[in-house]
């Protein structure tokens, strides 16, 4: 054994010397970080969810203010009898743009809608100029006339920037717009001002949707306060669950404390490094928590067992940091370097999730497996020893005596095989990003998923992708080659049958000339000669009394065009076809045109892609790295490599079948399932850990090694049971509990990995050792009081 495992041996000599003065400074330490929990704040950053270094995140950054991000609020107003094209209607849609042209920190020059200022009908004067005045005015017409309506109507179906993409085809919708600035972004108060107007508006026979970022970030703020009520529920709960179990003052109350102070410490760190606490991710810090509790019930149930055996408290308290310090700290350890490996994402709100989160874990050492049993060794001694098991005490020993048959153990194995290949099976068809319509973080029937499917059916799409085409020299789009260029790159991605309709910049030109030649549908089509364009452009702009008409389509150098693309969700699957079509014309098509470039990728869509690649490498990355390193470690710690191989196989039977759980239950791979299946990862590992350590103790006081498998699945194995117990029961408060679906998924999915690692640690590894009898298990002594493999001469 190395000269690291006899330093740990040693600990003890040093810390239960002086318990008193240990408790004393780490409750000390507890009372520092409880003065740093009034500085956490709770809140999403929009800017924490975009991998930042990734080029569609910086073209975004670059873009956002001039043609617009993702934060995009859409109003959908819809009408159930009759068309819009009424007064009351008109009047609404007007009052609605002005409350979202209201809006705080919105982009006055980026609001869309048929009732806007910018949103102009125009034509060809007597005098041969082009003329334009808004489509509704109530200034100056309040009432409009059957002939000014028809008149109206007729001008909004021949505008094909108008009609399909701001009034719906069948002429019972229309849509409003408006781009929100992200530095000055408070979704709280932007969420709650929309509901207000839209509550105030809402009546009878016109439905009101609204979707987009900043109101999805809102319906997530309103679930705080349940996420809250989850919390408490879910500790009133566990504290039953452990009277239940124990009937002891110590089982019930140490496990909460453990849970209590790690919590303190975790939010304390967090204060400190001045970070968020996020409501996305908020099963992350409560899991480190439960964990910290399931290591409290693993000290408090060794300590009865070895105080029936001992007689002494004291002695007890020694004894169950002698045989749970080291396991338990490689758990914690494996459950630590699972969360730190998140960072090697580029995602900021992971990156910054790993930080704390790990850290948290990591303190679990110092608040738990060393504050438990100091506190147990200054406590008196119970009176009784024996805590009733009832039926779980009977189960196990059977189980033990399964797996310590070597028949039965070769079909666990089999079997074991068997679930590998279906479980590889499902993980094929797992998705990278969202795997159904609308977000997967409410549930289908949520009103935020209702509005996005209506305003989806009813339009083209609310989903936006931007590219970006820029030419080398000022005025460069004026090129009618350019302008070609551009016209056939949306001719080819509107092949997309997902695609349901797109504008740029040859639309309006096209426009245009149509309309100085007296509508003659002939000429919608790009003029031949680059002054002719410029001329076109500047007469549309000169039309026009607000200033900007041409900010949607170029920059004011007339060197950069923004092409939007309009889908009907971001769905993985529609991204990655959406960014492959336009990746592979501009890679044939982009080049002959010198000069002209396109640059990818703006809007909800393009940020999300860019989201969905940092995830596919996160995922890439991470995983195999947390197997690797937790293999590397155990290796380290007992010293073979036999022990570190017998733990991959663990983790990897349980992640290969949650990833099948993943692919079988429609569950994509997004920047919020990262996180927890790296976290099962590490979590789970500690069950398999206490099993192996336990047959490995156990050996040394039996005559067989069949015996010795049935011993510690039959005291260690209860304990495994009991804390994989009260985390699953604990986690799965939030399957029933939670209306945010994320919360639930997440939750069910990190009940999958604990009851996969529970079997994994009970059937799997246990069989392993009983076919194959590693050497650092069958071949050992002890030197010093320390466990070590004998070496042959």
């Amino acid at each position: 054994m190395s000269k690291f495992t006899h330093f740990l041996k040693d600990i003890d000599d040093h810390i239960f010397t002086y318990p008193k003065i240990i408790l004393g400074g780490l409750l000390a330490i507890t009372a520092f970080f409880a003065l740093q929990i009034p500085g956490v704040k709770m809140y999403s950053d929009f800017a924490d969810l975009l991998p930042q270094e990734h080029p569609y995140i910086q073209l975004h950054n670059d873009i956002r203010d001039s043609f617009g991000g993702a934060n995009v609020v859409v109003v959908g107003v819809e009408v159930e009898e009759g068309t819009i094209f009424n007064n009351d209607v008109l009047a609404l849609i007007h009052r609605l743009t002005q409350s979202v042209d209201s809006l705080p920190a919105i982009n006055h020059n980026l609001v869309s809608s048929l009732t806007h200022r910018t949103t102009r009908k125009t034509w060809l004067s007597e005098e041969g100029s082009i003329v334009s005045e808004p489509y509704y005015d109530p200034t100056k017409k309040p009432i409009l006339n059957p002939q000014d309506m028809a008149e109206m109507r007729d001008a909004v179906l021949a505008n094909p920037r108008v009609f399909g993409l701001m009034v719906s085809p069948d002429l019972k919708s229309a849509l409003i717009k408006g781009q929100l600035n992200e530095g000055a972004l408070d979704y709280e108060k932007t969420f709650n001002q929309i509901q207000e107007f839209r509550q105030k508006e809402q009546h009878e026979g016109i439905k009101i949707h609204v979707t987009g970022q900043p109101m999805l970030v809102g319906w997530v703020y309103t679930y705080i306060p349940q996420i809250i009520q989850i919390f408490m529920f879910t500790l009133v709960f566990m504290f039953v669950l452990l009277m239940v179990y124990f009937r002891r003052l110590y089982g019930v109350l140490i496990p909460m404390l453990g849970i209590a102070i790690s919590s303190i410490w975790g939010i304390g760190i967090l204060s400190l490094l001045g970070f968020n606490l996020d409501p996305l991710t908020l099963v992350i810090p409560f899991l480190i928590s439960a964990r910290a509790m399931s290591h409290g019930i693993q000290l408090v149930e060794r300590y009865y067992d070895e105080f029936a055996r001992l007689s002494d408290g004291k002695k007890a308290a020694r004894a169950t940091f002698d045989s749970l310090f080291r396991p338990g700290s490689l758990g914690v350890i494996s459950d630590a370097v699972g969360l730190l490996l998140i960072s090697l994402g580029s995602i900021p709100i992971n990156t910054k999730l790993s930080y704390y989160a790990s850290l948290w874990a990591l303190c679990v050492i110092l608040n738990v497996l060393v504050f438990v049993p100091m506190l147990l060794s200054v406590l008196p001694q119970p009176k009784r020893a024996e805590i009733r098991r009832g039926w779980v005490r009977k189960f196990l020993p059977k189980v033990g005596r399964f797996v310590a048959s070597p028949l039965k153990a070769k079909r666990i194995l089999i079997a074991t095989i068997l679930c590998f290949m279906v479980g590889g099976y499902f993980s094929s068809s797992v998705q990278i990003g969202e795997a159904e319509p609308g977000s997967p973080l409410l549930y289908s029937y949520h009103d935020y998923n209702l509005s996005s499917t209506a305003i989806n059916t009813n339009f083209p799409g609310s989903e936006e992708l931007y590219i970006i085409a820029r030419t080398e020299k000022k005025g460069g789009l004026k090129d009618p080659k350019v302008l070609k260029a551009l016209e056939d790159f949306q001719i080819f991605m509107l092949s997309d049958p997902d695609l349901g309709g797109t504008k740029a910049l040859p639309d309006l030109v096209k426009q245009v000339n149509r309309l100085l030649h007296n509508n003659d549908p002939r000429y919608i089509q790009v003029p031949h000669d680059q002054f002719y364009v410029g001329g076109l452009m500047f007469a549309y702009m000169a039309s026009s009394p607000i200033p900007g008409a041409l900010k949607e389509f170029v920059n004011p150098e007339e060197s950069e065009a923004n092409i939007v693309f309009y889908y009907k969700d971001h769905q993985g699957e529609t991204i990655r076809r959406a960014v492959h079509m336009a990746k592979s014309w501009i890679a044939e098509k982009a080049g002959d045109i010198e000069g002209l470039s396109f640059h990818l990728a703006g809007g909800i869509i393009g940020v999300t892609a860019a989201t969905n690649e940092a995830v596919f490498e996160t995922n890439r990355i991470v995983v195999p790295a947390v197997l690797l390193l937790i293999f590397l470690f155990v290796t380290f710690f007992y010293k073979s490599f036999h022990a570190g191989w017998l733990m991959f196989l663990a983790m990897s039977f349980a992640t290969i079948l949650s990833y099948g759980y993943m692919g079988f239950m429609n569950i994509g791979i997004n920047v919020n399932t990262v996180p927890i299946i790296a976290v099962g990862i590490g979590v789970g590992i500690d069950y398999s850990i206490y099993i192996m350590d336990r047959i490995r103790e156990e050996i040394l006081k039996t005559d067989t090694l069949q015996e010795a498998v049935i011993r510690a699945i039959s005291t260690t194995g209860l304990a495994v049971c009991v804390t994989a117990g009260a985390l699953i029961l604990g986690v799965v408060m939030w399957v029933f509990l939670s209306d945010l679906r994320f919360q639930a998924d997440a939750a069910l999915l990190l009940v999958v990995m604990l009851v996969l690692n529970m079997v994994a640690s009970l059937f799997i590894v246990p069989s392993w050792i009983t076919i194959f009898k590693p050497k650092f298990i069958t071949n050992i002594e002890i030197i010093d009081g320390v466990i070590e493999e004998k070496t042959t001469v």
